[in-house]
């Protein structure tokens, strides 16, 4: 089971550079793990860390005024380089609802999907419009509709982003792809009672 997604207000934070890659998200180092507790203090860990573990205050997500952002906004290609499932857990633990960029890497926007981040895309414009209302006013919030698949600025402009059918039906009723399946218990029941012939031959 994963946390249904409808509708959130959300604030946003700003990381204004292309092609972040998932060792920049979670570090390799951190892989060893199989489970999500904790993985949001490794997020971003070496851009957000010293050597010695002291938080860079120059960091977006180490500023008090981004405490609480639940929406993070990438530049182009994001999720890039290796696929490692350990990313949308180390966002999601960091307290990340939705990240926002013009272009995700397929592999990285799949496993968001399968575990309950929202990738949401968006056009040069409205993304250069987003930095910047981020990085000018931490206190200013968008709101996400899944189901509407929009995106509403402060402005009141809506924007729609693209997700496909099963992804946005897992995401809005909070079941995994696993769940999905276990739901359809009962069809698959009914199927295999209605056609006994077929399920009990065998080659």
């Amino acid at each position: 089971m994963i946390e249904p997604i409808t509708e959130f207000t959300g604030r946003m934070v700003a990381l204004a550079i292309n092609d972040i890659d998932t060792d920049q998200i979670i570090p390799a180092r951190y892989l060893k793990v199989t489970d999500k507790n904790g993985l949001g203090e490794a997020c971003f860990a070496d851009w957000r860390y010293e050597t010695d573990g002291t938080p860079k205050p120059e960091f977006p997500l180490n500023q008090e005024q981004y405490e609480g952002a639940s929406v993070l906004i990438g530049g182009h290609n994001f999720g890039c380089g290796s696929s490692r499932e350990h990313a949308p857990w180390a966002l999601m633990g960091a307290g990340f609802k939705a990240v926002i960029s013009t272009y995700f890497a397929d592999i990285f926007r799949n496993n968001a999907l399968k575990n309950g981040l929202l990738p949401v895309v968006v056009d040069a414009e409205t993304h250069q419009q987003l930095l910047s209302l981020a990085q000018e006013d931490p206190t200013v919030s968008v709101t996400i509709d899944l189901n509407s698949q929009s995106l509403t600025l402060p402005d009141g402009r809506a924007v729609e982003f693209p997700i496909d059918g099963f992804s946005k039906y897992c995401l809005l009723n909070g079941v995994d792809q696993l769940g999905f399946l276990m739901n359809q218990d009962g069809a698959i029941s009914s199927y295999e009672s209605s056609h006994a012939d077929r399920v009990n031959t065998t080659a």
